[in-house]
């Protein structure tokens, strides 16, 4: 049978913790799977399936959602134009999750612990530019490192940003159970449309996670801000291992999402979406982590999962 994700592209390497394995998928880039010393460190789903809520997929050129798939972009003479995106969110009315969602990667290399992909953004209604995009995953002696590179291929400037959409694990225990860290100094308040409509301090809020909370008792799906560079958020199990989301100085946004009726888990289970993004939600309209790149210009930005075992 063909898979509903295309090629599956398995990658692997020997790490103290034992083997670290991944498979990616042809569709969108995915994580299909990930793990080390056969601890998964996030939630795979099956290969006949398509990828889960998103479930690890490439975010781009935009993370997260643009409201009404409506924005306005100024180019480098000052002319402004209105573009209308497709609404790939109907019910909120939102273009949601980039353009390269149902996008077939080409292979660009591989090796035993490491595989680039590559996709091209070509011009289209709401966004009329050229990008090349590639994505490569390499296996670490401690986690997996992820980093995105884009070339404006065209002849005039375009916005671009990045996001991942991992739900994160430790191997069989209940992710209820374990504590989650968020080292973010700052949220987004959020319309019906889930639409941010301020930034505010997470002090004295119950969003403020930077002390640890158990998973099993926050009902969210909150977009960060001011976080890392560095590690963004950990998960730390009873047995004190943990999965660790980093990023580079690109990566100062982050969305959490507790998800609790995904496909693969039980009823009343939380799948856990920690989304390293390089500019928030809806940032085509406000700006905020959008980076112009000029003509032939090329940009990159990394970021990954590491994993620490319980000690022996």
């Amino acid at each position: 049978m063909r898979a509903p994700t295309g090629e599956q592209y398995e990658i692997v390497r020997t790490t103290a913790a034992g083997t670290a394995r991944a498979v990616i998928t042809e569709l969108a880039a995915g994580i299909r799977e990930f793990q080390i010393g056969g601890v998964d460190l996030v939630e795979p789903f099956p290969v006949t399936s398509s990828p889960q809520s998103a479930s690890g997929i490439v975010l781009s050129p935009w993370p997260n959602r643009v409201r009404d798939g409506k924005w306005t972009w100024t180019a480098a003479d000052g002319t402004e134009q209105t573009l209308q995106l497709p609404l790939t969110e109907p019910a909120l009315g939102n273009a949601s999750h980039g353009l390269l969602r149902f996008t077939a990667y080409q292979l660009a290399d591989k090796g035993a612990d490491f595989v680039e992909l590559a996709a091209t953004i070509f011009p289209q209604n709401g966004y009329p530019f050229l990008v090349d995009t590639t994505v490569r995953y390499e296996l670490t002696d401690d986690g997996l490192a992820v980093t995105h590179s884009f070339a404006n291929g065209g002849e005039s400037d375009a916005p671009v940003a990045v996001g991942a959409h991992p739900y994160f694990r430790l191997g069989e225990v209940d992710t209820r159970e374990l504590q989650l860290t968020v080292h973010a100094s700052s949220h987004f308040e959020l319309d019906e449309k889930l639409i941010p409509v301020t930034q505010k301090p997470v002090d004295g809020t119950e969003f403020d996670l930077r002390a640890p909370r158990r998973v099993g008792d926050l009902d969210l799906n909150e977009g960060y801000a001011d976080a890392g560079p560095g590690d963004l958020a950990v998960l730390t199990a009873p047995d004190g291992s943990s999965v660790t989301l980093w990023g580079n100085d690109a990566f100062r946004f982050l969305q959490v999402y507790t998800h609790r009726s995904f496909a693969t888990l039980p009823e009343g289970a939380v799948a856990l979406a920690l989304e390293p993004m390089t500019a928030p939600t809806d940032a085509f309209n406000s700006g905020l982590g959008l980076k112009r790149l000029a003509p032939h210009e090329t940009w990159s930005a990394t970021w990954g999962i590491r994993y620490t075992a319980p000690a022996a």
